[in-house]
């Protein structure tokens, strides 16, 4: 059985600057989509617009754009596509030391290194961060290098200051480690991504990682903080989430294309993950992309 791994991504300064900035509008940042990792630090702005995020073992849904910070080689997918309905998606990536090793051991600098830390959890920022930042993000396309170089340090600085943030992974989330783990963790993500449809054999995901079924779930559970059942539920919980704003189907149908079998046992699911029921949460989601 074929199954792809994360994709190392290369990526290279912007033209006379030290870190890459791209601006894309609505969805054309189409290979983002696939599961990559990188050794640059990840600043994303979505302006406007749902989707899903997948960060590390994080999934969640979003609404009304999207402010992340995503730390060095941790695995993700892209943000947006042809239903997120986003006005505009700017990427930023800076290598950790991208201003020389002593730069960030500065008075002024030291907070940056601590949110890069956390970065290695992938942080999410709330609606206020997105308000205040947002604009200067995107008005840093048309900006001179030393300019635009000013602007990302303001803005590093408002998200090192800010309370306004969620980590999304687990503390002690590790996939910085051994090669062979990365990659074997990675696979699985990737399994997963391509087959929550359907149903998944524990068996089958134990023998891929040349694992026992008990090895396997103590390994799953020690690197993401959560167990392989949990995870692959709520990778389906925020299909049906998505699902629920972009698409005018029942529920029924809903819980089918999201991977549960049994429409009571996704009631169940999708309300212990969320705290509320399916019908509850499209209405309240309609109503806030309104």
């Amino acid at each position: 059985m074929k199954t792809l791994k994360p994709s190392f991504e290369v990526v290279e300064p912007s033209f006379g600057s030290s870190f890459y900035y791209s601006k894309y509008i609505e969805n054309e940042n189409n290979k983002a989509h696939l599961w990559h990792y990188h050794p640059e630090i990840e600043m994303v702005f979505v302006n406007g617009g749902s989707g899903k995020r997948q960060i590390g073992s994080h999934v969640s849904y979003y609404t009304d754009g999207d402010l992340i910070l995503i730390g060095s080689n941790l695995p993700h997918c892209g943000f947006t596509d042809s239903q997120t309905g986003n006005k505009n998606e700017t990427v930023i990536q800076m290598k950790p030391d991208f201003l020389g090793k002593d730069f960030f051991s500065l008075q002024e600098t030291k907070g940056l290194q601590a949110l890069f830390e956390k970065a290695k959890g992938g942080i999410a920022f709330g609606a206020t961060l997105k308000a205040s930042v947002g604009n200067l993000i995107e008005d840093m396309e048309n900006q001179t290098p030393i300019s635009k170089l000013l602007t990302l340090l303001e803005v590093l600085k408002e998200l090192e200051s800010s309370e306004d943030f969620k980590i999304l992974n687990a503390s002690g989330f590790a996939m910085e480690m051994h090669i062979q783990d990365n990659d074997r963790i990675n696979m699985i993500f990737n399994y997963v991504k391509d087959h929550f449809q359907e149903q998944i054999s524990l068996e089958l995901i134990a023998e891929m990682s040349s694992m026992t079924v008990p090895s396997f779930c103590r390994y799953f559970k020690k690197i993401t903080k959560k167990t392989f059942t949990r995870f692959v539920n709520e990778y389906r919980v925020v299909h049906a989430s998505k699902l629920l704003a972009e698409k005018h189907i029942g529920i029924i149908n809903i819980s089918y294309e999201s991977g549960f079998n049994n429409f009571s046992h996704f009631n169940k699911i999708f309300h212990e993950f969320t705290g509320k029921s399916a019908s509850q949460y499209r209405h309240e989601l309609k109503s806030v992309i309104k």
